[in-house]
């Protein structure tokens, strides 16, 4: 069993049930020891296969199980049951993997039989990393097994750039004209301030219009570190979020980085607007915040990722937009990820991982502010819903983000006035 793999699961475990628990006043004492056995039995069974003790982690990994099996707990926190289903899922999944190491040390078609069923009920739990799946050596023993093949079929299935591809197509609807999109104008004292504090003139340089985009994204790439699992708690705007780090050492996470980005462009008259992407599944709690801004120089909205410090172009190097990225993905086209493509100058990203995984998953639809301004979401105020607009496909129904909708693209990526 690979280290790594099992830390991502473990995560995916604090991340999916403890999150709502922690931001919660006060935990009742029945929540408190689910929390307990639930954190005892994973300890556990995490070191027993990290020391290759398969058979012995079998019994703490069938008691998370049972608990999730029985458990009720997501009644009384903000938990979707579907979500708990997932966890048990990757519950399963780990089962599987130690009674197939099981059953190569015995050769025992009882250990084998074993992991099928427990594989299975990982798949029918929700069970959905084709390529972990695919390629885990622990799993060796059933690859030649058609009960494997068709379970490794319907995974396929559920890969992200699979469920894009499946997604509906847009259509004209009557949003046109009841939707309109306003920048804050450069010469307003907030941005002139951003423009002033940062020297972003000189950030900028004296290149072509593209040159200057991709120098302040690089700028607020580097001057601003991304930390996915930490929020900053101060005012929202590009001066402040990049004092925090500054002061703190710490980073911010994807929203935070790419509003500071957005005000960076705002301030040099660049209409810009930060995009929140969105995964079609309701119980994926990872999305992605990115940037988009106008180019006269193509006429055209460009897609800008400051977390990655990344852009795309087309076959011929032509930088592309959200939307045409989106649709690339959808129909197998050309996409060329930027090479500089980077997480915090540590982890270099590619075009297999970054595009036809992680942002395949992310660009279902999208939601964004109908107001693009300095400090547009102040954590210190009330955030009105009617103040985003969201662009889905049709007949797409999304219950996790209420406001304006629209299944126009026309409508949602209109040029800036």
């Amino acid at each position: 069993m690979k280290t790594k793999r099992i830390a991502k699961r473990v995560m995916a475990v604090v991340t999916i049930v403890f999150t709502s628990v922690a931001g919660a006043q006060a935990q009742s004492q029945r929540l408190q020891a689910f929390q307990n056995v639930v954190m005892k039995n994973e300890a556990l069974y995490r070191e027993l296969m990290h020391s290759d003790r398969h058979q012995e982690a079998v019994a703490p990994l069938t008691t998370l199980i049972n608990l999730f099996d029985t458990t009720t707990i997501y009644k009384e926190i903000s938990i979707p049951e579907a979500a708990i289903r997932g966890q048990k899922g990757l519950y399963y999944y780990d089962l599987a993997c130690c009674y197939a190491l099981m059953g190569q040390k015995t050769k025992g078609r009882s250990h084998r039989e074993q992991a099928l069923q427990a594989l299975g009920q990982s798949v029918a739990n929700g069970y959905k990393d084709y390529n972990n799946m695919l390629n885990d050596n622990d799993l060796l023993s059933l690859r030649k097994d058609k009960r494997f093949q068709t379970l490794l079929a319907e995974v396929k299935s559920r890969r992200p750039l699979e469920v894009l591809k499946q997604s509906a197509p847009y259509a004209k609807d009557a949003s046109e004209g009841t939707v309109k999109f306003l920048y804050q104008p450069l010469e307003s004292m907030n941005l002139r301030m951003v423009r002033e504090y940062f020297s972003l003139d000189s950030v900028a340089g004296q290149g072509d219009e593209l040159s200057k985009i991709i120098n302040l994204l690089h700028f607020a790439h580097d001057k601003i570190r991304h930390d996915g699992a930490n929020r900053a708690f101060v005012e929202l705007d590009a001066i402040d979020l990049y004092n925090y780090c500054k002061a703190t050492g710490k980073g911010v996470n994807c929203r935070q980085l790419a509003i500071a980005l957005c005000e960076m462009y705002l301030s040099m008259g660049m209409p810009a607007r930060y995009v929140t992407c969105m995964p079609a599944d309701p119980n994926d709690y990872e999305c992605h915040v990115i940037n988009t801004v106008w180019s006269e120089q193509l006429q055209k909205w460009l897609y800008i990722d400051p977390t990655m410090d990344a852009w795309v172009t087309d076959e011929n190097g032509v930088m592309l937009s959200i939307a045409e990225v989106r649709e690339r993905l959808r129909t197998d086209r050309a996409l060329v990820l930027c090479e500089t493509a980077n997480w915090n100058h540590e982890t270099p990203q590619t075009k297999e991982h970054y595009l036809d995984e992680y942002m395949s998953k992310n660009l279902y639809y999208f939601v964004c502010k109908k107001i693009s301004r300095f400090n547009p979401e102040s954590l210190y105020r009330t955030n009105d819903p009617a103040d985003d607009v969201k662009l889905v496909p049709e007949g797409f129904v999304c219950e996790n983000w209420t406001c304006d909708t629209t299944t126009d693209p026309d409508v949602f990526w209109a040029r800036p006035e």
